[in-house]
């Protein structure tokens, strides 16, 4: 059925006219006031945050690819918990073009997306991308702990609604934390150190005192496109640097300090190699000679007389003194 309604009576594409219907007194019927217009009404845009029974829409799809390990796979479980609008998929082999994750997408009923890219099974990149027209960004994800591993006293309601506290970068993660309207922890993404600190705390009294639920997780923007995974770059993060380049700064700091060992060790042997000067006079001779006049040698030819020893003929015994006591 066209778009466009014609009059009742008037001629179509054929050329031929339609017979007019009369009712009983001879007359031709009403037309409504739809039948009159021809042209298309298009609606105004409707404001989400006036209409109260809005309903959420978003849906994201968390997934990742092939060589995760199981710290990466419990992370993702947390966030699906998380987000009660979050739907899983199978695992994305690792040779498939980033392109099909918006046929994914399309056939989960999504439109937005989290995906974990694995490497070398110990680098972890995480793409945030609103499928299918973008933008799309790309994360090195670093320092990773889970609820399991936490094991924070934090708890809250499944599926209810955060508070969402942001540093200037608030665009691009709004889309993805939408929740029931219940309001009882809160989703901070701080930059500190050039990266983005994720945490997630409960809201404990009325005075804001949180408590940690978790999961943590610390976030290196790399690129940011302007299509979904791919496209134009709109902005790339100049204190960004690889793991392979940290990791070789690493080794080449290790090597130069084996370099400084083994130089030092070679020293040693050529100072031990060295010929060594043979000393005749010790130095230390001289430390306790002292002038004195010197004195003529005496000889005794003959034995001392022997000295002769008196007894106290009053004094007693030591039997008797031991009687007396």
């Amino acid at each position: 059925m066209s778009a466009l309604k014609r009059k009742r009576g008037g001629k179509g594409p054929g050329g031929k006219a339609k017979k007019v219907k009369l009712v009983e007194n001879g007359n031709k019927p009403q037309t409504t006031e739809m039948e009159q217009n021809k042209e298309i009404t298009v609606p105004a845009p409707v404001d989400i945050t006036t209409w109260t029974n809005w309903r959420n829409k978003e849906r994201v799809l968390v997934f990742s690819s092939r060589g995760i390990n199981f710290r990466t796979r419990h992370l993702m479980q947390d966030l699906r918990t998380m987000m009660p609008h979050s739907k899983a998929d199978t695992k994305m082999d690792r040779k498939d073009k980033l392109f099909v994750i918006n046929e994914v997408c399309e056939i989960k009923n999504c439109n937005k997306c989290l995906f974990f890219e694995a490497k070398k099974k110990q680098d972890l990149y995480m793409w945030v991308a609103n499928v299918p027209h973008g933008p799309s960004a790309k994360f090195l994800v670093q320092n990773v702990h889970t609820l399991a591993e936490l094991k924070m006293t934090g708890n809250c309601l499944k599926g209810s609604r955060p508070l969402l506290s942001f540093d200037p970068f608030r665009s691009e993660f709004l889309c993805f934390f939408w929740s029931q309207p219940f309001v009882d922890h809160v989703f901070t993404f701080t930059i500190t150190d050039n990266r983005i600190w994720f945490r997630n705390y409960q809201i404990i009294e009325e005075d804001a005192s949180m408590v940690e639920i978790g999961p943590r997780f610390v976030l290196n923007l790399i690129k940011i496109f302007q299509g979904s995974f791919g496209g134009p770059t709109l902005f790339e993060n100049p204190h960004f640097e690889s793991p392979n380049a940290h990791r070789r700064v690493i080794r080449m700091a290790t090597a130069s300090r084996l370099r400084e060992k083994q130089m030092v060790k070679e020293l040693q042997k050529l100072k031990r190699v060295e010929n060594k000067e043979a000393v005749t006079r010790d130095v230390t001779d001289d430390v306790f000679a002292t002038p004195a006049e010197e004195r003529p040698v005496h000889i005794e030819l003959e034995a001392p007389a022997a000295k002769v020893v008196k007894k106290n003929k009053h004094k007693a015994f030591k039997r008797q003194r031991k009687q007396t006591r």
